[in-house]
């Protein structure tokens, strides 16, 4: 683990808040994250990065290959930037706006493949794009969340697709093929009860989660197969999409599947130090200065209270991360103006020092700071713009 002071030393110029990207870090999580598809080609996730340097920085090496955007919005401006000619937008779209520039412009036909789970999705392009506009590509997303007969919880994981059954793809497929002006290209599902529930908490729980997990998997393989069975049988596939940074191992797995998504892996937040099949290293933090030294053993920083998105918990709070030895007070958190942190290394700590945090989820730090500061070697290499720095939010 890199110390406070060496991140200290390489930034002494810059005044916090601020935000880096560890690149010694980030390199290696990408290269844990090959390991771990083994061959399967990985698409980059890039609401966790939201960073286009450090997108095109992934992409640039082998294993990678594509973007899946959260909007299309987004997808649009990657393609106008060169960023990618292989984009999957991860969400169904009902942005008017967009899909008609989608329809006039050839190029992002040609790179973007937009979501749907029902033929009212389809309605939702022609009234924007109008009737007899040019073909689009379009991708069917199959529901994987875990459905148990006979446990007292009758779902588990995202709510997302009302296909669940091959029955139900292969039915959604027949009538995307009928109808002119759109392409189906691939299938994509989400596992969020594998990729994004940590089995090593250490907690009773993390037996049941496990017992859950392979549980789930096993069903997912099955049903997700014969999905794509019953779906090439009605047309070409380019592609089926799956998982995500926590569930690479069995995703990839499945014979069906021919790419895994991964995004979170690469930044490693905090939400993501809690599986047992994989740590990546922590390469996004933020510092942030000591303005008050109300107690010994307590030191209050300026700003912090960068919530991640989810449910209400104290896991969705950033983490002191360094000096080590530092905690939140449970009775005040992450304030948006101030956040105090106790210990006993508090007692070190002097005004206008740093405290240097990690953030719950991958992508979210980006929405707070405009720019990246990328160490390397000791020092700042360069800075770059996040999302918000070139002007851009997409939700």
């Amino acid at each position: 683990m890199t110390t406070a002071n060496a991140y200290d030393l390489a930034t002494k110029d810059l005044d916090p808040p601020f935000a880096v990207i560890d690149l010694a870090a980030f390199d290696a999580n990408a290269g844990d994250l090959l390991r771990r598809a083994a061959g399967v080609p990985i698409r980059v996730v890039s609401k966790s990065v939201r960073c286009r340097h450090l997108l095109r920085r992934v992409l640039a090496m082998d294993g990678f290959s594509g973007l899946m955007c959260y909007s299309l919005s987004e997808a649009l401006w990657h393609v106008e930037a060169g960023t990618s000619d292989d984009i999957l937008v991860g969400y169904p779209t009902v942005d008017h706006r967009g899909l008609g520039e989608l329809a006039a412009d050839e190029r992002a036909r040609a790179a973007i493949t937009i979501m749907i789970d029902s033929t009212e999705h389809l309605d939702i392009v022609d009234a924007a794009a109008g009737h007899g506009h040019p073909e689009i590509r379009v991708c069917l997303e199959l529901d994987s969340s875990w459905r148990p007969v006979g446990l007292p919880v009758p779902h588990v994981g995202t709510r997302r697709s009302p296909v669940f059954t091959p029955r139900q793809a292969a039915r959604l497929a027949r009538e995307v093929v009928a109808r002119k002006g759109f392409r189906l290209v691939g299938m994509m599902g989400y596992e969020g009860q594998i990729a994004g529930v940590p089995d090593a908490t250490g907690k009773p729980a993390d037996t049941v989660v496990r017992w859950m997990q392979r549980r789930s998997a096993a069903e997912l393989a099955r049903r997700r197969a014969e999905a794509v069975r019953r779906v090439r049988a009605i047309t070409e596939l380019e592609f089926v999409n799956g998982g995500g940074s926590g569930s690479i191992e069995t995703t990839r797995a499945e014979p069906a599947v021919t790419e895994v998504a991964a995004g979170s892996g690469l930044i490693g937040s905090m939400l993501f130090d809690r599986y047992t099949r994989f740590r990546p290293r922590p390469a996004a933090l933020f510092a942030l200065p000591v303005v008050h030294k109300p107690a010994p053993r307590i030191a209050t920083v300026f700003a912090g209270g960068y919530i991640a998105s989810g449910p209400v918990s104290a896991t969705h709070l950033p983490t002191p991360y360094l000096p080590a030895g530092l905690r939140l007070l449970r009775v005040e958190g992450a304030g948006e103006v101030q956040t105090p942190v106790a210990g006993e290394t508090a007692r070190d700590l002097r005004l206008g020092d740093r405290v240097w945090f990690r953030h719950a989820k991958a992508g979210e730090l980006a929405e707070r700071f405009t720019e990246y500061h990328l160490v390397v070697d000791g020092q700042v290499e360069r800075t770059v713009p996040t999302y918000r720095g070139e002007g851009r939010s997409f939700g």
